[in-house]
């Protein structure tokens, strides 16, 4: 196995250190664990640090890839799936603690299921789907929109009371639904849909 594919695995390993740290344990289990209480006060902030840990690693497995010629079939297959895992994972544990719409995570959620379902059609036949310029686009504003709601507006909380974290959400949402629109338009031609 290669460097770049072994980045994607440790970005998916992350996910559930990710889940571990965010802070949604039960009252009667946080009176009973010391760790629990800490991380029930400064989880958020380590959660949120593992969350942009794995993001920055979506960069950088895809750079070794490339520059080192490391692409291979497991790394196309792994590389978008974690992408996926873990931003479903941050909007589900946001939705559970309230900190966003759950509307916003299902047509985050569901966009991301319908271009998958269109990428396994194509793999079945053997047909090769490039991600476009919007798709890296609204990941950058997902992970940064998602890393600034987890912090409340942080850093910009420090020198704006506008809810710069909402309006980042809501750009990561429309850049999203919108990709996703490019992304179906423009490939669904190569698709044998019909056979």
């Amino acid at each position: 196995m290669n460097l770049a594919n072994k980045i994607t695995i440790a970005r998916i390993l992350l996910i559930p250190i990710f889940i571990l740290l965010f802070p949604i344990y039960p009252d009667w289990l946080i009176y009973k664990s010391d760790v629990i209480q800490h991380i029930d006060s400064y989880g958020i902030y380590y959660a949120t640090a593992v969350f942009i840990l794995a993001s920055v690693t979506d960069k950088l497995d895809g750079h070794i890839a490339r520059k080192y010629n490391q692409i291979t079939n497991l790394g196309k297959l792994l590389d978008p799936l974690a992408d996926k895992l873990l931003i479903s994972a941050a909007l589900i544990l946001m939705v559970n603690q309230q900190l966003i719409y759950s509307w916003i995570a299902f047509a985050i959620i569901a966009r991301e299921i319908i271009i998958t379902g269109i990428r396994i059609v194509a793999s079945s036949q053997k047909i090769a789907l490039q991600a476009d310029q919007y798709g890296k686009i609204k990941m950058v504003f997902q992970v940064v929109a998602i890393s600034a709601v987890l912090l409340n507006n942080g850093p910009f909380s420090f020198i704006t009371i506008f809810p710069v974290d909402q309006i980042l959400l809501y750009i990561a949402l429309i850049l999203t639904i919108y990709s996703g629109y490019n992304y179906i338009k423009n490939n669904y031609h190569t698709l044998k849909l019909d056979s």
